[in-house]
C-alpha cells in the first residue's frame, strides 16, 4: 500500500476512478488513525500512550491498486473539499433506479 500526500492521493484517486469506470469499481474507506503502528500490548506491559488529537486513515482499492493516505486534524477542511470536488465530478455514471409500482396501488389509482 502506497502512503502518499493528500493532493497526490486525490489525484492517484482520479486515475483509479477513470480506469475503474470502463469494468470495475472502487472502494474508499475512512478510519481513525491514532498514528500507533504497533498492535496493542499484551495484559502486563504498560499501554500504548493515547494521542493528543486522531488523525483520518484514508484507504482507497480498486482490484491489485492500493493507496492511503493520513489527514492531520487541521488539514480535513481542505481534504474534504477536494475529496467533494472529486466525487462529484465523477458520480456521472450512476444509473436511475426506476421504480416499480405494486398491483395493489396500480389497481386503485
Amino acid at each position: 500500500m502506497v502512503l502518499l500526500d493528500s493532493s497526490n492521493f486525490i489525484l492517484r484517486l482520479e486515475k483509479i476512478a477513470n480506469a475503474a469506470k470502463k469494468d470495475s469499481s472502487f472502494t474508499i474507506t475512512f478510519k481513525r488513525y491514532d498514528g500507533h503502528d504497533k498492535p496493542v500490548p499484551r495484559a502486563g506491559r504498560p499501554p500504548l500512550p493515547k494521542p493528543d488529537t486522531y488523525m483520518c486513515l484514508i484507504r482507497a482499492q480498486s482490484k491489485s491498486q492500493k493507496i492511503s493516505t493520513v489527514v492531520r486534524e487541521e488539514d480535513v477542511p481542505t481534504m474534504m473539499s477536494m475529496y467533494s470536488q472529486f466525487m462529484k465530478s465523477k458520480m456521472d455514471g450512476l444509473k436511475r433506479v426506476k421504480k416499480v409500482k405494486s398491483k395493489a396501488k396500480a389497481a386503485k389509482g
